[in-house]
């Protein structure tokens, strides 16, 4: 009894909602609508030095890179493993991992915004049909579904940091982190995600990255796709053709989701304005796994029509860089400190809420001004602690 219970508590949590150089900033004279500016590279000289649903079909898609196979499920489902308040389950958490311990047979499961599900019996009641869905997710079996999910979750928390000078601060409250490389690594249990950067052909440290990444010796749980590939070279974007990236894509990332590798979208600087990925998504054979989004906005009504946009790609999100920016009429960096801190104190809680974002990292460096990057010389800014203290609510 108390095993099925326990299958079903994950089972239903999972329905109940399912650098460059230093200095190197990207400034690019894009003027097409003012939710396309393309974003500053953010790794600082340390890091460079260091590291060598609700889901319709796309428009553009096909159904062989978008399946119309979804799982029925409530509209409000949080991703992370979080403390229980129920006194009849009880989650112990440590940094980044958790481990579920069940103390009695009658398990309490969170209230869907549309339904409640209790159990009370052996007799399992699903959760009613809304219409939210949950990209692409197998409906064969519960066993099917619960282990899809938390794949996607990097070590069951969604909180990251994009770049690795504030790693020792925000370690034991992120899963994942990420630098830009192939070859991040940092002691820790929070999972260090390589990425296929460009095409080699942006500078020689594209270069170097590619050389690294042709010669990974393992295949990591997750990879992302190209940095910006739709922005011009030259200021911290990939800058390739949709044509270079589909070739680069079959040859080196592809293969590697045969090996296990959960694979992430190329990013776009271009934000809701972007027509690469489109195209993109036409031309590979091998789809991605997750969607990999550049957020650049100062309010929440700006983040949400973003991350609308690209749940249009019918693939579970990941937010792989955000940050403070006033882009209505350009690229304008937050540098009041409390329209940052009421930025990140809106758009944490909402990631963490949000069923298709599946993980995001607040993005750390050069380029955003000097209010918003998450340290001050040594120390956490108060960015950074704002950041934390967010987090920490979570994880």
């Amino acid at each position: 009894m108390v095993s099925l219970k326990t299958q079903f508590v994950f089972t239903a949590l999972f329905v109940a909602g399912s650098a460059s150089a230093a200095g190197h900033i990207k400034r690019h004279g894009f003027q097409h609508h003012h939710h396309s500016q393309c974003r500053s590279r953010l790794a600082s000289s340390t890091e460079v030095a260091a590291s060598s649903d609700l889901l319709v079909a796309h428009p553009h898609s096909t159904a062989r890179h978008h399946p119309a196979t979804t799982a029925a499920t409530t509209s409000k489902f949080v991703t992370s493993i979080r403390p229980a308040t129920s006194t009849s389950a009880i989650v112990h958490h440590s940094s980044s991992s958790a481990v579920v311990h069940t103390t009695t047979t009658n398990l309490h499961l969170p209230t869907p915004t549309t339904s409640t599900t209790h159990v009370t019996t052996t007799t399992v009641t699903p959760a009613p049909t809304t219409t939210t869905m949950l990209a692409n997710l197998p409906t064969t079996s519960k066993a099917a579904v619960a282990p899809h999910a938390a794949s996607l979750v990097p070590n069951n928390v969604k909180a990251g940091i994009a770049g690795g000078d504030a790693y020792p601060y925000m370690k034991d409250h992120i899963g994942w982190w990420y630098d830009w490389s192939p070859d991040p690594s940092k002691p820790g249990t929070p999972i260090a995600v390589p990425m296929l950067w460009g095409g080699g052909t942006a500078d020689s440290q594209d270069a170097q990255r590619l050389a690294a990444f042709e010669h990974l010796s393992t295949a990591p749980s997750y990879v992302l796709g190209f940095e910006e590939p739709d922005c011009p070279s030259g200021s911290g974007s990939a800058g390739m053709s949709v044509e270079d990236g589909v070739a680069k894509w079959e040859e080196l990332i592809a293969p590697l989701r045969k090996k296990g590798t959960k694979l992430g979208s190329p990013s776009m600087c271009k934000q809701i304005d972007e027509t690469w990925l489109a195209e993109f998504a036409q031309k590979i054979t091998t789809p991605w796994d997750f969607t990999a989004v550049h957020i650049n906005k100062n309010n929440l009504d700006g983040v949400k029509k973003d991350i609308a946009h690209y749940m249009t790609y019918g693939k579970p999100i990941w937010v792989t860089e955000f940050a403070c920016v006033n882009d209505h009429n350009g690229f304008v960096p937050c540098t009041d400190q409390k329209e940052i801190n009421n930025f990140i104190n809106e758009v944490v809680p909402y990631f963490e809420s949000e069923p298709n974002v599946y993980a995001y990292a607040y993005s750390n460096g050069l380029g955003l001004g000097d209010v918003w990057p998450l340290m001050n010389g040594n120390s956490l800014s108060e960015s950074g602690r704002t950041y934390l203290a967010a987090i920490s609510q979570f994880h």
